[in-house]
């Protein structure tokens, strides 16, 4: 297995704050197929007790991504990008993301599971807004295949 067993518990600093802009919600509803209003009007959204527009629930992966360029780069990962599969993916809310959103995230890597020559390499990205309040918990899990 190339990926470091040590990864397993390893927490990495917290990102730079992510501000959840409304037209970055609406450009990624529009791009996952997310048609409902509460999407892209805020009036819609406001008529549900928003004060702007909800992201799509999948939206916490453009925060959590940020945490996974961390764990890529990590020089003593053994992870090679090449041979890397988004294998897995799931998302814990406490609230929905809304634009005006202020968030940071900061990833935990939970697992590592040797199968082969690869690996299976979970990690959690908790992310909270501006008053440190969860928002969500990103799960990820990547396959890493091993060496030739």
């Amino acid at each position: 297995m190339s990926v470091n067993p040590e990864l397993v518990g390893r927490d990495f600093p917290p990102t730079a704050p992510y501000l959840v802009g409304r037209e970055k919600v609406r450009e990624f509803a529009r791009a996952v197929h997310a048609t409902d209003p509460q999407h892209t009007d805020p009036a819609a959204a406001q008529a549900l007790g928003y004060p702007d527009v909800v992201a799509p629930p999948t939206f916490a992966m453009v925060v959590q991504d940020l945490t996974l360029q961390q764990l890529l780069a990590a020089p003593d990962s053994g992870i090679v990008l090449e041979r890397t599969v988004h294998a897995e993916q799931r998302f814990r809310y406490t609230r929905p993301i809304v634009a005006g959103d202020e968030l940071v995230a900061r990833l935990t890597v939970t697992g590592i599971r040797a199968f082969g020559k690869g690996a299976m390499v979970t990690s959690d990205a908790e992310v909270t807004d501006r008053d440190g309040a969860h928002v969500v918990t990103a799960t990820s899990v990547l396959l890493i295949g091993g060496d030739e």
